[in-house]
């Protein structure tokens, strides 16, 4: 996975950085091109009440997704070897931390697409999890299909067969867009400061 620091050209009319541009911000970041290959790196997901419908959806695009890598969490994974008989690697169940694993290679670069066919009418105890794992995916600019319509579209894009390459800002260690704003508290030299030191009491008057 190639990895180049590029960054972005002022608005047109205002240099870069000029608060009068509502694309100040923006253009002020660096970002990162992370170059995907033509095999691109998968990962699958589907709650128990959209897995039947993931997998009509491969067996339609079987021939399409047997030229990518795939990655799924346990029970999803099981389905798709033994119904589909592709090679898929398999993750721990979503509840039992699978969501998080994806996410975590989403975060290292190892994850190129996600399609999570996931029930919006039902509660699920590692909610926390999905709403972590499709924020990772937004941060590090991954394409997301969370319906059958959108994975349509998605793996019928002719760049699913070329090289491409992804934009994604140069976060620092703190997980904010470097030469971004600071947050709230911080000011131009750093966080802000509480101090600990105990107060001095003030001197007592006399009555």
């Amino acid at each position: 996975m190639e990895e180049h620091i590029i960054g972005t050209q002022p608005s047109a009319g205002l240099e870069a950085g000029d608060p009068r541009s509502p694309a100040a911000e923006h253009d002020a970041l660096a970002f990162r091109r992370i170059a995907m290959t033509k095999t691109k790196r998968i990962a699958l997901i589907a709650h128990d009440n959209k897995k039947m419908d993931l997998l009509d959806w491969m067996t339609f695009n079987k021939g399409l997704l047997a030229r990518h890598e795939l990655c799924a969490t346990r029970t999803t994974g099981e389905l798709i070897a033994g119904r589909l008989g592709l090679e898929v690697t398999e993750f721990r169940s979503g509840p039992l931390g699978g969501d998080q694993q994806i996410g975590a290679k989403i975060a290292e670069g190892g994850i190129d697409f996600l399609i999570f066919f996931w029930d919006p009418l039902e509660p699920h105890p590692h909610d926390p999890d999905v709403r972590a794992l499709l924020r990772i995916a937004v941060v590090w600019n991954i394409p997301i299909a969370c319906n059958r319509a959108s994975a349509d579209f998605m793996i019928s894009s002719p760049l699913m067969a070329e090289e491409y390459e992804r934009l994604v800002p140069q976060y620092d260690g703190a997980g904010r867009a470097q030469n971004g704003p600071p947050r709230e508290g911080e000011g131009g030299e750093g966080p802000a400061r509480t101090s600990t030191a105990p107060r001095e009491r003030p001197a007592a008057r006399d009555a």
